[in-house]
């Protein structure tokens, strides 16, 4: 065979398998939104007649919606803005941070502060998405057989408990099952729509956009506020952004235009085009669409949809705050890597604790799809506004776009994104409140912890000893003794010596033949390559200064770093047995030093007291391991 030929073809099936992994991973959570959307959209929190205006109106809102936002803003425009690959609003605020301020020093913070925001939001949106997407499919037991209504609420619950406890497992065993499993979904999505808008083909009128002018011109306030359910139908949206860098952008945004995009359209105007015929069909107009002895089967494969939805939001939490803890937002937390072959798998028992016990109490506290939908969509309106003010700030700083219409359509998008915020905020009262509480705690828990490390950092700098003056006093001291081996002192303070070997210097007057004083660095890229993970500058007299460099989502395990480095770039022969690491454990007190509020200094101590240790962050052998206590006061 041709060796071109040969070449083509391993692309191509590379691409078949990314096109059927992006179907299962970054398209769940949009591709259950009709379980509920257009149910919403009628009688939810601001009810609609069932009649010719008002079906044609909101869907043609509906697909402006999904073709503006998600086609065009997503897939076309802020796909664009990724950071070596990776998306989401990490990748955008650490990509624009590599492009400096400009002189403009308002910028740094406000790229910092907005990006921050985004990430808090999404977190509040990762606890309502599981709840509202398996409680909404489960629902579908009340149309297939009545008589387990009272078993909806117990059967969720089990549903959500199993996910979460698998979590530890990994996505791995599992995953090769998610892409066929929604290439079935979305293939029935487009079926059961096509049936339906043969029973009443005027629906495809609803395509020109003149029929939601007409619908928000006629309904005034009622029907800016009808846009509240409206966004559910691009719930989800982000995800396209935030796990581009699992597949790649042309993989995501070939599964969205061959697949899951006629796949929602056809399946919304299927459901528009029931209610036409027999407005009665409302109660559940995505199970009502199915034949009466296909609905079990379709509540059965809805549920497993929408677990494959709450794992992609459950995975994306765990790779954000692994984002957040390198890029220095977070205290450590015990990480697990649960796949040898992909970074992003990760498992974090900490936050899957907490997660679970929140989607149960949202569950137990709304009771149903219905008052969930009143309680989201607000979070997820906040991080898309925020994602287009960021992508304007990259196309004006690193694409340089002078184009009137090009600053027009990113105008048009931010008047699209304010007005579902907007409308959303009158949810609040009806449960909104609690993804905003929860983003609010969480960028105070991030702003605090970074805030509190530059103050570390600041205190460590101002009581540190400088090299120079190291080498002077100590090195060539008669009473240090040197012997053999190689210690590694970890610091945050890559140009004075680290607390910890001034601490064993003074209590045991020990100074190893090879002496590393190592910092480790965690730069705004994903992935720092492994020919550039090390710098090393000999200090004299067997004391090396090694700085390493690791990208925001790669793994910091600095034993298996070391042992990938050659001896020559190192410096010193690395022995594994015989290397001893020195950590400082630190001890945050408050002062009444400029710095933080009191309680904020306190919270700051608690995160300190509770988050995980160097050495498991770092992946250090314990048996390796020597802890020093060193008090700082901030």
């Amino acid at each position: 065979m041709d060796p071109a030929q040969t070449c083509n073809t391993t692309e191509k099936s590379s691409l078949g398998g990314l096109f059927i992994g992006a179907l299962g991973v970054v398209y769940g959570d949009i591709g259950t939104s009709p379980l509920y959307t257009l149910h919403e959209c009628f009688a939810g929190e601001h009810p609609l007649s069932v009649d010719r205006g008002n079906v044609l109106g909101i869907l043609s809102l509906i697909f402006w919606s999904i073709t503006l936002i998600v086609s065009i803003k997503y897939v076309i425009v802020t796909m664009r803005a990724h950071n070596r690959g990776e998306g989401g609003s990490l990748a955008l605020y650490a990509l624009l941070h590599q492009a400096g301020d400009g002189g403009r020093r308002w910028l740094t913070p406000l790229v910092a502060t907005l990006g921050i925001m985004a990430t808090s939001l999404f977190y509040g949106d990762s606890t309502i998405t599981p709840a509202i997407s398996v409680l909404s499919a489960i629902e579908g037991l009340q149309v297939a057989t009545p008589t387990l209504e009272n078993y909806v609420i117990p059967i969720t619950i089990a549903i959500l408990v199993g996910l979460f406890a698998i979590q530890r497992k990994g996505t791995a065993t599992v995953g090769t099952l998610f892409g066929p499993v929604m290439i079935i979904w979305f293939a029935i999505l487009a079926i059961l729509g096509l049936k339906g808008i043969a029973k009443a083909p005027l629906v495809l009128a609803a395509l020109s956009p003149h029929y939601a002018a007409m619908f928000l011109w006629h309904h005034g306030t009622t029907g800016f506020l009808s846009l509240a359910a409206v966004v559910l139908a691009v719930t989800g949206g982000e995800a396209l952004y935030a796990d581009m860098g699992h597949f790649g952008r042309t993989p995501v945004a070939l599964a969205w235009y061959l697949l899951v995009l006629p796949a929602l359209i056809l399946n919304y105007f299927g459901q528009g085009a029931l209610l036409l015929a027999d407005p009665a069909s409302l109660a559940n107009p995505f199970f009502l669409m199915a034949p009466h002895w296909s609905r079990v089967p379709l509540v059965i494969l809805a549920g497993i949809a929408t677990v494959i939805a709450s794992q992609a939001v459950i995975s994306g939490s765990f790779s954000v705050t692994a984002q957040a803890m390198q890029l220095g937002y977070l205290p450590r937390m015990r990480t697990l890597h649960t796949s040898a072959k992909e970074k992003g798998q990760i498992y974090i028992p900490f936050l899957n604790g907490t997660l679970s016990v929140l989607v149960i109490i949202l569950v137990l506290g709304f009771g149903s799809s219905s008052n969930l939908a009143a309680a989201y969509g607000i979070a997820v309106t906040g991080t898309m506004a925020i994602t287009t003010v960021l992508v304007t700030m990259v196309a004006a700083l690193l694409w340089k776009w002078r184009s009137r219409w090009a600053y027009a359509m990113l105008g048009l998008f931010m008047v699209i994104d304010l007005s579902f915020f907007l409308a959303n905020a009158t949810k609040i009262v009806h449960g909104g409140w609690f993804p905003l509480a929860m983003a609010a705690l969480v960028f105070l828990l991030l702003m605090t912890w970074k805030r509190g490390r530059e103050l570390v950092a600041a205190r460590r700098e101002e009581g540190s000893l400088p090299v120079e003056d190291f080498l002077r006093s100590i090195v060539a001291s008669p009473n240090v003794s040197r012997p053999k081996g190689t210690a590694v002192f970890l610091s945050s303070v890559k140009d004075n010596i680290p607390p910890a070997l001034l601490h064993n210097l003074k209590h045991n007057q020990v100074l190893h033949e090879h002496t590393i004083l190592m910092t480790v660095e965690v730069e705004d890229i994903p992935h720092v390559p492994q020919q550039e993970r090390i710098a090393n500058d000999p200090l004299g007299d067997g004391i090396y200064r090694v700085i390493l460099h690791y990208g925001y989502m790669d793994e910091t395990n600095i034993p298996r770093t070391l042992a990938n480095i050659p001896s020559q770039q190192l410096g010193f022969f690395y022995e594994p047995m015989k290397v001893s690491y020195f950590l400082s454990r630190e001890t945050i007190i408050s002062t009444d030093r400029p710095g933080m509020g009191p309680l904020r200094e306190k919270l700051f101590a608690w995160m300190s007291r509770s988050a995980a240790s160097a050495m498991e962050f770092f992946a250090l052998p314990v048996n390796r391991v020597v802890e020093l206590g060193d008090q700082i006061e901030i």
